[in-house]
């Protein structure tokens, strides 16, 4: 994804020329290895405008659970390492969601299916996005229609916002909608099942929402405060339907710091700390409000949220549910003071609000 500028589309081709698997001539083994996209990394690194990457349908080519094809986590960890404000995550939800309308595999997906939608490297609790997290690392999700072909005429595809979204907190700004993206201030739905999402964590006056990083004291017993609001949808989805959220999951991971061993995709860690249904949210005006304390924080940690539309006794705990995954927020337990740091990121404009990308 190039910034939007005055040069930008002889920034797409110099980038394209040099580094383009397909656009060599004659046609060049080399462009299609890791080791180039590593040089292409560095490269956009060093750009003014800065791009941004996003693995698309990442999980597509994996031929069983943690049997990785064309993507691994260690090309993920390898370019993240090489260009941070650059490679920032993949595709957890992908395209060709309505393969199955037209006798074909979810997501196209066909060698290990998707998991109500999301691929395994997002929705395996204490699986590989688990996993980098862990390491420490702003890694985000995002959902794609992937609108090649419509199901309606034979082929697997929704219309553009159809089915999946991504929805980023932003202006109505080309550049602050790539800084949402870069920044993890975004979340992502299937089906509309709602239509805002914010989390927060706080501690002691001080807070963080999706993307950012709260810092708190070791030196006293510290409690955090999670609250997690949403809109349900007031109309009927592209389907005639009303989804309702029938469950929502806080899910909770130590950051331990980079893994020696790029290729794993597990963080043990991981774990569903509470587990909320329609009996344990208020409503707030036309939101809804679910509260929860983590209770003496004392090491460094991620969390996130996953509703479903579906009942709790029809889904395995072990696997996210299926409708909408939250970006993270990141808890840093400090030995230091509390009053010396609160690593809040960037300020949240009052002005910005959820917009669909």
């Amino acid at each position: 994804m190039i910034p939007h500028h005055a040069d930008e589309g002889q920034q797409l081709f110099e980038l394209e020329s040099r580094f383009a698997a397909r656009d060599a001539f004659p046609s060049d083994p080399g462009r299609n290895t890791e080791a180039k996209m590593i040089e292409f990394f560095k490269a956009a690194k060093d750009m003014l405008q800065k791009p941004l990457v996003i693995a698309h349908h990442a999980s597509r080519s994996a031929t069983g659970l943690s049997v990785y094809g064309q993507d691994t986590p260690r090309e993920f960890r390898n370019g993240n390492n090489a260009a941070p404000e650059i490679y920032v995550g993949f595709e957890g939800a992908p395209g060709r969601q309505a393969g199955p309308l037209n006798g074909g595999a979810r997501g196209g997906y066909g060698n290990h299916p998707t998991y109500g939608g999301f691929g395994q490297m997002t929705a395996r609790v204490g699986g590989l996005w688990d996993s980098l997290l862990g390491d420490g690392r702003r890694w985000w999700i995002t959902a794609t229609s992937d609108s090649h072909v419509h199901w309606a005429r034979g082929g697997s595809d929704f219309w553009p916002g159809e089915y999946s979204k991504t929805y980023v907190y932003a202006r109505q700004d080309c550049a602050d909608i790539m800084d949402g993206l870069r920044n993890g201030r975004l979340w992502v739905g299937t089906g509309d099942l709602i239509t805002s999402l914010d989390l927060t964590a706080s501690s002691r006056r001080r807070s963080a929402a999706m993307g950012e990083t709260l810092t708190v004291s070791r030196r006293n017993r510290t409690d955090v405060d999670i609250e997690i609001r949403s809109r349900p949808l007031t109309v009927k989805n592209a389907n005639g339907d009303h989804p309702e959220v029938q469950r929502v999951d806080l899910i909770v991971g130590q950051v331990t710091g980079p893994n020696s061993n790029l290729d794993s995709d597990t963080n043990p860690t991981t774990k569903v700390v509470a587990r909320f249904g329609p009996r344990d949210w208020r409503k707030q005006g036309r939101e809804y409000v679910i509260k929860h304390t983590l209770r003496n924080v004392e090491t460094d940690l991620y969390e996130y949220a996953a509703r479903a539309p579906t009942r709790p006794s029809r889904l395995r705990t072990a696997w996210r549910a299926p409708g909408t995954t939250c970006g993270s927020t990141r808890i840093r337990s400090s030995s230091r003071s509390a009053s010396t740091s609160a690593a809040l990121g960037t300020p949240v404009p009052s002005s910005r609000r959820h917009i669909e990308a």
